[in-house]
């Protein structure tokens, strides 16, 4: 099982790297995991797994394709987002520590109320989406918060609300401030890092299973700035209780953020498409076998 956690755009990039060197090292087909829980930047690597697309390796790695039309769609939408800043959203960090307290979720929905509206159009990723011809196929779970309750929405799952992949993937994108909220079934949703950094507690988990859960926001814990790392620690405890909560169920889990090396190649705003590239390369250097690989929780 694979559960895929926020990190912006760099971040996508370093997952995606990641994977790619796990296929490398392992020669286990991701494409054929048996569950995926994405979140933001996690939604997009799930969706183009579940589509049947092989994580993208690094140049000269990577190998030649007959049609990059979804990828094109893809660096044109992040290429949108060059100038924003993605400190914008570390207040909403708060917002994700103590979910299950009933007061909090009417204390984000007012929070959520209370910044500016979005405006960046989400449309690129749509079409990116779109052209992946990815379907919910009880694999896959694309996690977004409802604007106006504050609550949790994992698309997919049982019971949730009715949607496509091409509504879900920008949904849990949305980052509240920056890109406009998604509307889906008349409901106005956000970005599901809002509710938690990995939302690894929304996975059918259960005992023998084992999860890979991939977690950009470390590189946060590795900022100059302390409050950037005091945000890092609370998001940490937030995944480690989510860790915790999966293994009492007989669950093997492992946390990977990126390591030292690749932090520093990420740099401070995951929303900076320049650093794509290199955070490609750096997550399959990490993959396939540096001592420096971060494992936690």
């Amino acid at each position: 099982m694979l559960v895929l956690g926020v990190g912006g755009l760099v971040g996508e990039a370093w997952m995606t790297g990641f994977l790619a060197g796990m296929e490398e090292r392992t020669g286990f087909d991701l494409r054929g995991a048996d569950a995926y829980v994405g979140t933001s930047a996690g939604s997009i690597v799930a969706a183009t797994l579940v589509a049947g697309v092989s994580p993208r390796r690094p140049d000269p790695l990577e190998a030649l394709r007959t049609d990059e039309t979804p990828r094109r769609r893809l660096d044109a939408a992040f290429r949108r987002a060059r100038r924003a800043s993605f400190e914008a959203s570390y207040p909403l960090a708060n917002l994700a520590i103590n979910v299950t307290a009933p007061a909090v979720a009417v204390a984000r929905a007012a929070f959520l109320a209370s910044l500016p509206p979005g405006s960046r159009s989400m449309e690129e990723l749509r079409h990116y989406v779109s052209e992946l011809g990815c379907e919910f196929d009880g694999r896959l779970r694309i996690v977004a918060v409802d604007q106006a309750t504050g609550r949790r929405v994992v698309f997919g799952a049982p019971g949730a609300p009715s949607a496509s992949v091409v509504d879900a993937v920008p949904a849990s994108c949305a980052v509240p401030s920056i890109y406009a909220p998604v509307s889906i079934g008349g409901r106005r949703y956000v970005d599901g890092g809002v509710w938690s950094p990995s939302n690894l507690d929304a996975a059918d988990i259960g005992a023998g299973d084992r999860v890979i859960c991939l977690l950009p926001t470390g590189v946060m814990s590795r900022s100059r700035r302390t409050v950037v790392r005091g945000l890092a620690t609370a998001l940490h405890s937030r995944t480690a209780v989510e860790v915790a909560g999966a293994r009492r169920r007989g669950a093997t889990v492992h946390v990977v953020t990126p390591d030292a090396r690749a932090a520093r190649v990420m740099g401070p705003n995951p929303l900076d498409p320049t650093r794509r590239p290199l955070a490609l390369r750096e997550g399959f250097r990490q993959a396939i076998g540096s001592h420096e690989r971060s494992e936690h929780a």
